[in-house]
């Protein structure tokens, strides 16, 4: 074939290769650079079970209350990461739910699938404070009042359609409202400018606003109706306006116009599980507050009330159960049903800066500052102990620790026979005359005694024969022996061993009755005599 027809066949390709054209960068907004602004990790697995509620402290350094299986875990609010004392499990019989923290941050309160509804100390790991009873299914809501000036009451609602206003030092139930909704109560939420107002929503589509100083045991103060099953109720801060989620819709509403249905999101595409609010700075501003929303279908909403619109979204590879943003704005939270809690922790801008000055000048390394010490760091208590005293330094000593012997240790537990065992086999005669005398205390020695085996009987026997006619324990001892031998005549009988002992022990009576005698005698000769040098 000619070179003319090849090239006839073949076009000839042109000199210069066709490039896709480049790809546009996203446009950055200020609702784009806050969001990025955020270092984004995971805690996986962190949990056995989904994390089906959550809420953060709303005094500092916002501690986070996680609910999973049948605990509550708590974590330190600046670093995400699980407390010393966590998880709080003490007193959950079954599943955790709904935890809520009082608006000083001093108790946190939860329900469980028993229906019972737990008071905490959210400091340390102990039983609760307080356990409110009255519900008889699954108590999933319960919230404390978000205003500071009402702290001894919280509300619950559970499955069995039951709503309690809970006076919490009485455990008593101030207000007690069977058959609240038709269908199980889910969500619940307490109004941020009056204590006496909080609202529920339930699985019976609907939503009800009560206050507990109108006729409580009535109609509530409003009702409306969400259109599907309500998961999740959020006022906002004005308290005027109520968010509720349901299905894949989220709905805004004018509580006080009556329930007027304000705004409709359908931004999901599965069912919204979850909301919560989360600000800008200090958030004195509400328009530039949002409403963060999470749905079984993986996504995180936010959207901005104040336009209507959402301006943000995260994929997450799990169906998400929770949401939660810190009141500091310095991290946000999100639970997911596989148990990994996903949250997101603001970038400090002293290391941006470090970073941007280190780039500029080459081989500049900034000099890293050391971080403040705070109490809830461990180095913290550990201060100042490499310091070397000066000369006008007053030193005191630590006083050394007392080191308890294994009979004390066993006594501590109430381990009381085993610690008789115990100061037996170690054979020191003080510390078996103190552990027993301990034991006559708590009125253990003679059950002790009824209790002890063969072998340990044999070696309490040892013991009698060789110390009880010693004058500073006889007193104690012989009286003890007598008691021994009526309680365990029979397993004496049964025991060469022990009847061995036995005769030990009545020859050391015999001893002891001659010495005594051969004292008497000497005494009867000595007191003339006595007598006579006297005059």
């Amino acid at each position: 074939m000619a070179a003319a027809d090849l090239q006839s066949y073949f076009p000839a390709e042109s000199s210069a290769a066709v490039l896709p054209p480049p790809r546009r960068p996203r446009p950055s907004t200020p609702e784009s650079n806050f969001w990025r602004s955020f270092r984004k990790s995971q805690l996986s697995p962190s949990f056995i079970l989904p994390v089906s509620s959550l809420d953060f402290s709303p005094t500092a350094p916002h501690d986070l209350a996680v609910a999973a299986s049948a605990s509550i875990h708590l974590l330190d609010g600046s670093s995400i990461s699980p407390k010393p004392y966590s998880p709080l499990s003490s007193g959950f019989s079954d599943l955790a739910h709904s935890p809520s923290f009082r608006s000083d941050g001093a108790l946190l309160a939860a329900g469980d699938s028993s229906g019972l509804v737990h008071v905490l100390d959210p400091s340390h790991s102990r039983p609760p404070l307080r356990r409110l009873r009255a519900h008889t299914r699954a108590a999933h809501v319960v919230r404390f009042p978000k205003s500071p000036n009402d702290k001894l009451h919280l509300f619950s609602g559970g499955d069995d359609a039951l709503l309690c206003y809970w006076d919490i030092p009485s455990e008593t139930s101030v207000l007690s409202i069977a058959g609240a909704h038709k269908d199980y109560i889910r969500a619940g939420a307490a109004s941020p400018v009056n204590t006496e107002i909080f609202a529920t929503g339930s699985y019976d589509h609907t939503v009800k606003i009560w206050d507990v100083r109108v006729s409580p045991e009535s109609n509530p103060v409003s009702s409306f109706n969400h259109g599907n099953p309500v998961e999740s109720l959020l006022f906002l801060p004005s308290g005027g306006l109520l968010a509720t989620a349901g299905g894949n819709v989220v709905k805004l509403w004018d509580v006080i116009g009556g329930g007027r249905l304000i705004h409709s999101m359908e931004s999901h595409n599965k069912t919204v599980t979850s909301l919560c609010l989360e600000k800008f700075g200090d958030g004195s501003d509400d328009e530039q507050s949002r409403i963060l929303s999470v749905s079984i279908d993986g996504y995180l909403k936010v959207f901005d009330y104040a336009a209507f619109k959402v301006t943000h979204s995260m994929r997450f590879p799990a169906q998400l159960l929770s949401v939660g943003f810190s009141p500091s704005g310095s991290a946000w939270v999100v639970g997911a049903s596989n148990g990994t809690l996903y949250f997101g922790k603001k970038r400090t801008e002293k290391k941006e800066i470090v970073a941007s000055v280190a780039s500029e000048f080459d081989g500049f390394v900034a000099e890293p500052q050391k971080r403040a010490l705070r109490p809830s760091y461990y180095r913290y208590f550990h201060r100042g102990q490499s310091e070397k005293p000066g000369e006008g330094d007053l030193i005191v000593k630590k006083a050394a620790k007392l080191k308890l012997a294994e009979h004390d240790k066993l006594l501590k537990k109430f381990r009381h026979r085993e610690s008789l065992v115990s100061a037996l086999r170690r054979g020191n005669p003080n510390s078996i005359v103190a552990v027993m005398e301990e034991l006559v205390a708590r009125k253990k020695l003679l059950k002790c005694v009824e209790n002890l085996d063969v072998d340990e009987l044999g070696l309490l026997l040892g013991f009698l024969h060789k110390h009880a006619t010693t004058p500073r324990y006889a007193r104690f001892l012989m009286g003890l022996v007598k008691k021994v031998l009526e309680m365990r005549a029979e397993d004496v009988r049964s025991s060469a061993i022990l009847r061995g002992h036995v005769r030990n022990l009545k020859r050391m009576v015999v001893e002891e009755i001659q010495v005594q005698r051969s004292l008497q005698e000497i005494q009867g000769m000595i007191s003339p005599l006595l007598v006579i040098a006297g005059r």
